[in-house]
């Protein structure tokens, strides 16, 4: 199985690691040549220098990329991935992106005699490195079946959950569940703070009962330390979220708890906070109790 992979960002470097160190015959294509470089001196393999000629004898071609008009790009342009690769290929996409384009790209792809994953990923990279991602996936059950090897080179949790789209559906579903949580963890935190409790002892007692959580048990003692540089980073989350609120809009579905926590990551990213991970959520509310201070500070 000849396989190339196309996005070298924090979650496709690591990805594409574990398909050289499993054996496949690999090709990488990264449109940074910095990054390409730098993933070519660490496996020993020369990255290609277009999409064509990564992809050209590829029967799987993987892509992480960052946005609909990304996958979009890479996929359908002239030389593109559709274009390039040989007959009854098949893309699987582990970009986070919209439904609306993953249905699109695996009816383009079935006019080139492709097939077309949609298959979003979660675990961060933490689990990129690891090789311990979840992958939801949706297109085609034999073409799913087929590339389960190379899905198992980077994840320990793959499934189909249906057809196209179905993947990104779920990416969503992961997406709220992790909004809610996050702020949840957030305004407790916050709340012993101000409260004047020893919050590393009580989050030791409170994580061996109902409030527990993968976030309380991974981001709770950074959260308090002030560290918001693990991974997943409030503007990519931002976009994530924007794809969950335009599809509930046109499903006339109300996620209130979405759209405020939306707002919440605009105030971390007006405070500067863009590139910081999705714990800093912790951030809004101090800022909005320093502005509480100031004010009382003024009015004194």
């Amino acid at each position: 199985m000849k396989v190339a992979f196309i996005g070298l960002g924090t979650m496709g470097y690591p990805m594409a690691g574990h398909l050289c160190r499993g054996g496949f015959s690999l090709s990488i294509f990264n449109r940074s040549t910095e990054k390409a470089k730098r993933w070519s001196a660490e496996f020993g393999i020369t990255a290609s220098e277009s999409i064509a000629e990564a992809v050209g004898n590829a029967t799987v071609v993987a892509v992480c990329l960052g946005a609909d008009e990304d996958v979009r790009q890479v996929l359908c342009a002239k030389d593109g991935v559709f274009e390039s690769m040989p007959a009854n290929g098949v893309v699987i996409d582990h970009s986070t992106t919209s439904a609306a384009l993953a249905r699109d790209m695996a009816a383009v792809a079935q006019t080139y005699g492709h097939y077309f994953i949609d298959a979003p990923v979660s675990g961060g990279q933490a689990g990129a490195e690891k090789g311990g991602l979840t992958v939801m996936a949706g297109g085609d059950i034999g073409a799913f079946t087929a590339v389960e090897p190379v899905l198992a080179a980077y994840a320990t949790r793959y499934q189909r959950l249906g057809p196209s789209g179905s993947g990104q559906l779920a990416k969503m579903v992961n997406q709220i569940c992790i909004a809610g949580l996050l702020q949840g963890l957030a305004e407790g935190l916050h709340f012993g703070e101000q409260a004047g409790l020893d919050m590393p002892a009580v989050i030791d007692v409170i994580s061996g009962g109902a409030a527990q959580s993968w976030q309380m048990d991974n981001r709770a003692k950074t959260m308090l330390n002030k560290e918001f540089d693990f991974g997943f980073a409030v503007d990519l989350m931002r976009k994530d979220l924007a794809y969950v609120l335009d599809e509930a809009r046109q499903r006339q579905l109300s996620l209130p708890v979405t759209a405020l926590v939306d707002q919440f990551y605009t105030q971390v990213q007006n405070l500067g906070g863009g590139r910081s991970d999705t714990s800093s959520l912790l951030l809004a509310l101090q800022n909005s109790m320093s502005n509480i201070q100031a004010g009382k500070t003024r009015n004194e």
